[in-house]
């Protein structure tokens, strides 16, 4: 599939294409550099890689503004990294250590940062989504214009929590934006093998949520859906679905063979709709940016990723005492 050419996208600067680029190689490559870990050893638990699906949170974080909220599931890294979140601090607390967000203590899953209004990360399926609505409910009460990210998946969008959020949101009018992350898989099962319904987002129909499908390997669809869905809510209308079409290059987890879809299948999503290179052809073919400088941002991204790697190596374990500390908020 040939790559779309900037003078198709003119209100797009290089300096916005090369920021998306960075964001998501930064997510791509501490994903990797968190694979390696986990490898070693130095990660216990679950561990659910988001290299792949890099567009969907950066496109999304292009939209936001300060102090909107985002909340999602367990594949949590990349949502961290594009709020801002420090490298450092995620890979310390994926590794147990007490300079992480969690002081070590919630790992891969259960980290969060009030200043960058990250909520989690939660290891429930579906569970995060009334949490969503709640931050949302939160901020419609206080009287302000911010709204609330709430990221799940397709295998969660069969949850009955979900569609009891959808009436709650829609009666009350929050500003809460639904994000349905379908990799189409699941934990493991194909989205053909676990629904009737030809979109998620549709099921919102049933209770008057507007939605809309959304390539999410491309960043500049998946900014131009979010800011779509972003004046939707501030504007006082309530909530918003947007189902991404998305794809995962790892399996479900860590521990997971993915024996449920072919090689040729990972490979040609791979080469014809990668989110990274995708960005990479506008610059390249637009003449926005030599290799030599894609080159020098990658590097740049490596050091940064290999830094927190060592950062999480050197901070020690939290001491015993801090199973006492932080139970109530």
């Amino acid at each position: 599939m040939a790559a779309k050419k900037p003078a198709e996208r003119p209100n797009v600067s290089k300096e916005e294409l090369l920021k998306y680029y960075r964001d998501m190689l930064l997510i791509r490559r501490f994903e990797e550099k968190a694979g390696q870990l986990y490898g070693m050893g130095l990660i216990g638990g679950f561990c659910h890689l988001y290299i792949g699906q890099e567009a969907v949170v950066v496109g999304l974080e292009a939209a936001a503004k300060d102090g909107d909220k985002r909340v999602t599931s367990y594949r949590d890294h990349g949502h961290m990294l594009a709020c801002g979140m420090d490298p450092k601090g995620v890979m310390a607390e994926l590794t147990g250590r007490i300079g992480g967000y969690s002081k070590g203590k919630g790992g891969s899953m259960h980290m969060f940062s009030k200043e960058k209004h990250f909520y989690g990360g939660h290891g429930i399926v579906g569970a995060q989504v009334p949490l969503g609505a709640g931050l949302a409910f939160a901020d419609k009460y206080m009287g302000n214009d911010n709204v609330t990210f709430t990221y799940f998946g397709d295998g969660a969008a069969n949850q009955g929590q979900v569609y009891e959020t959808y009436n709650m949101a829609e009666l009350w009018a929050l500003p809460v934006i639904f994000v349905i992350e379908n990799n189409g898989y699941a934990m493991g099962t194909s989205v053909k093998r676990s629904t009737k319904s030809t979109t998620y987002f549709g099921r919102g129909v049933a209770y008057g949520i507007p939605g809309e499908q959304v390539d999410g390997m491309d960043v500049l669809a998946v900014k131009a859906a979010g800011q779509k869905a972003v004046e939707h809510c501030r504007a006082g209308k309530g909530p918003y679905i947007l189902e991404m079409m998305t794809y995962r290059y790892r399996g479900h987890s860590m521990s997971d063979p993915a024996k449920y879809r072919t090689r040729e299948e990972v490979d040609k999503m791979r080469s014809e709709k990668d989110a990274i290179e995708h960005v990479r052809d506008l610059l390249m073919q637009g003449g926005l940016a030599s290799d030599e400088e894609l080159k020098a941002i990658d590097k740049d991204i490596k050091a940064i990723v290999n830094e927190s790697a060592e950062f999480a190596k050197e901070s020690p374990e939290p001491d015993l005492s801090e199973l006492w500390t932080d139970i109530y908020a």
